[in-house]
């Protein structure tokens, strides 16, 4: 795989070895590797430094005689030989894996290298932040309850598993957002973050009369959006997938009839708008450590409000969607997966976070936008959350019929 990969590459520049010359390194590492386990790993040492010299010299040649700057070709030849070697060694699935994932990197060079001439010096330092939180802060945490509540561990991987949800459709809203229109810029920043992409597409509408349609429609793909991050968020808390199913019903509801809004009326009202979002990355750790703020405070009022109002208390908290609808989620969830409260409950507490947040469409819309995009926000998203909640009334009504 890795020889045929490139081998392809000579279509642009002629290479310094092909299929046939990755293919032997690999069977002599496997070989090397199978003569050492017998007779000493004196074979596998002398095979090892023979193919280590011939890489050298490859780039060597490869920079100084024929100008040609990289190490790539050379690199990935002694790792083949490493390859061929844990094959002898009877690690099969590990050399199979790293084989793919090598060629996997080696085909993608042209998209990786575009994807990062596109980050800028921020993003990168977020993302270092990120990881540092991530792979340093994450194993040293104590594995232990706070006051009986917060177990910081625990929540300290929620927020990273959610800041990858939003990242990914940072990416993708990136890099393809602005110039797909405003419905696909819309759809993928409410996976980001809904509050941050409503008042950035309200914004827009203050142009002209004629952006307030699409703005629109761009506004409720986001909120849908939203409504389906919400119900990923609950399943990565909640792994067995009760609180998800619970509130499957009524946030159905509001998606499908969001969708039937959208496609109703002219199609090309998704207009292209040259302008990308400003929405900050969610590796940044501002925002991850907003969420995470959140979603604590949230935990221990809603623990606190159980105790002392019972279920009321609890959907008292979804009050929180005005900062985070995600974070009333995740805090009931983790309330439900512990036993405090039930995942009826905390189903329903989340449903009415998510239709908050969408009614929070409206003040954001009023806010940031022009006239008529609040005169359209208010009607459809007030209609939104009222089917919502009569879709919730209903599952509720049926549920305790069971």
């Amino acid at each position: 795989m890795i020889g045929i990969e490139r081998e392809h590459r000579s279509q642009a520049h002629e290479i310094f070895a092909g299929v046939r010359t990755f293919a032997i390194t690999c069977v002599a590492g496997m070989l090397s590797a199978f003569v050492a386990l017998s007779a000493g790993p004196g074979l596998l040492y002398i095979t090892a430094l023979f193919f280590a010299a011939i890489s050298c010299i490859i780039a060597y040649s490869k920079i100084f005689l024929f100008q040609r700057i990289g190490v790539t070709s050379p690199i990935s030849l002694f790792l083949t030989f490493l390859l061929g070697a844990f094959v002898g060694y009877d690690y099969c699935l590990f050399a199979i894996v790293c084989a793919i994932l090598l060629t996997f990197l080696l085909i993608g060079k042209q998209p990786m290298h575009r994807f990062v001439e596109n980050l800028s010096r921020e993003e990168l330092l977020n993302a270092i932040q990120f990881l540092a939180v991530a792979f340093i802060l994450y194993p040293i945490m104590p594995d232990n309850k706070f006051f009986g509540l917060v177990n910081l561990k625990s929540g300290l991987m929620i927020v990273v598993l959610v800041s990858l949800v939003s990242f990914s459709s940072y990416v993708l809203l990136k890099k393809y957002g602005a110039s797909r229109g405003l419905c696909y810029s819309g759809a993928l920043g409410g996976f980001v973050n809904s509050e941050a992409t409503t008042g950035a597409l309200a914004g827009i509408s203050k142009k002209s009369e004629a952006m307030a349609v699409p703005v629109f429609k761009g506004i409720l793909l986001c909120n849908t959006a939203m409504l389906l991050r919400n119900l990923l968020v609950a399943f990565i808390v909640d792994p067995s997938g009760k609180t998800t199913f619970l509130m499957l019903p009524p946030q159905f509801a509001v998606i499908l009839l969001s969708v039937l809004i959208v496609l109703k009326g002219n199609k090309k009202l998704c207009l292209t708008e040259e302008e990308g979002l400003s929405i900050q990355s969610p590796f940044s750790l501002g925002p991850a450590f907003k969420f995470g703020l959140a979603f604590t405070l949230i935990l221990i009022v809603g623990n606190t409000a159980n105790e002392v109002a019972g279920t009321a208390g609890i959907y008292a908290t979804a009050l929180g969607a005005f900062v985070s609808s995600s974070g009333v989620i995740v805090s009931v969830a983790l309330l439900a997966v512990n036993g405090s409260i039930s995942y009826t409950t905390a189903a329903n507490t989340a449903v009415l976070a998510s239709l908050i947040s969408t009614v929070n469409k409206i003040f954001l819309t009023k806010i940031s936008g022009s006239q008529e995009l609040f005169s359209l926000a208010k009607i459809r998203f007030g209609m939104l959350a009222s089917a919502g909640l009569l879709a919730l009334v209903l599952w509720s009504y049926y549920l305790n019929g069971i």
